[in-house]
């Protein structure tokens, strides 16, 4: 109501200094212009004040660093190395389908879409040497371990199952990672040394072929096109929905592009390492 009747008063006002300058009435036309005119400021008015508003609220949490620069520039290459991977791999697989020999005619040839996927492959493989690298390091060593898996990963798959089913009501406590994250993870670290060995045999394969019998050929590109099939479904259906759709996070969790993580998310995702960073803060403001 109140934004109305200043919608209103706005319109009333600058009527007047317009009929005044002009000296005459403004027909309903002008009229309905200046109406139209006064609602766009006001609304740009009101977003305008939203954006600060979500800044300032925004700069009174507080943020925790959950992930380092090295990480996410790790994830970065990793997610343009799959996503060429994807967009020119499928084509492959479904050669003969008429939506692949669409992309093969009219969009890149056969010729350019090895290349872009090669490109996707030397991506891949150099983000794996980083990140193997990167666990050698203090940090790298320190993150592999809570990356391990443990029994009690078992109990917190449990219950979070009857948490999720209703038979029961406290969700369980997840610490740096949960075990769904854990599983994530290790299922990256072996899709992706399935697809770096069958690849580079796909890739040198004169050279396979020279010192392998055949069937180990044929094996490795039935290992390289099924696993590439059930890692791309795997990150539709699974890690589109985590890092997208849950709408906890929707439409996209920032965290592993900013490295930090509110406050509220995590104590709310990560209660156990909340408890911890509290008491090592404690600890360091003790006399």
């Amino acid at each position: 109501m109140a934004d109305s009747a200043n919608e209103e008063r706005l319109v009333h006002e600058l009527q007047r200094e317009l009929e005044r300058e002009l000296d005459r009435s403004l027909d309903d036309a002008e009229l309905q212009r200046v109406k139209e005119l006064v609602r766009a400021q006001l609304e740009a008015e009101l977003r305008a004040k939203q954006r600060r508003i979500a800044r300032e609220k925004e700069q009174a949490e507080e943020y925790f660093v959950r992930f380092s620069l090295n990480v996410c520039l790790q994830h970065l290459v990793l997610a343009i190395g799959v996503i060429l991977l994807t967009i020119t791999g499928l084509p492959i697989k479904f050669h003969d389908s008429a939506w692949a020999e669409f992309i093969f005619r009219h969009i890149w040839s056969l010729e350019v879409n090895r290349i872009i996927h090669r490109v996707g492959a030397s991506l891949l493989m150099f983000v794996t040497v980083w990140h193997i690298g990167w666990l050698m390091t203090r940090e790298g060593r320190r993150e592999l371990r809570e990356l391990l898996p443990r029994v009690k990963d078992l109990w917190d798959f449990i219950a979070n199952v009857k948490f999720m089913l209703g038979l029961s009501s406290e969700r369980p406590k997840f610490g740096r990672y949960s075990y769904s994250e854990k599983f994530e993870y290790w299922a990256l670290v072996w899709g992706t040394a399935v697809m770096v060995l069958s690849g580079l045999m796909l890739w040198f394969h004169r050279i396979t072929l020279a010192y392998l019998p055949k069937y180990i050929f044929d094996v490795a590109l039935q290992a390289h096109s099924g696993e590439a099939l059930l890692a791309i479904l795997a990150l539709i259906t699974w890690h589109m929905y985590h890092a997208h759709l849950n709408p906890e996070v929707f439409p996209m969790n920032m965290t592993i592009f900013t490295g930090k993580i509110s406050k509220k998310r995590m104590i709310e995702e990560h209660p156990l390492e909340y408890e911890q960073i509290m008491r090592e803060r404690a600890g360091a403001e003790r006399p």
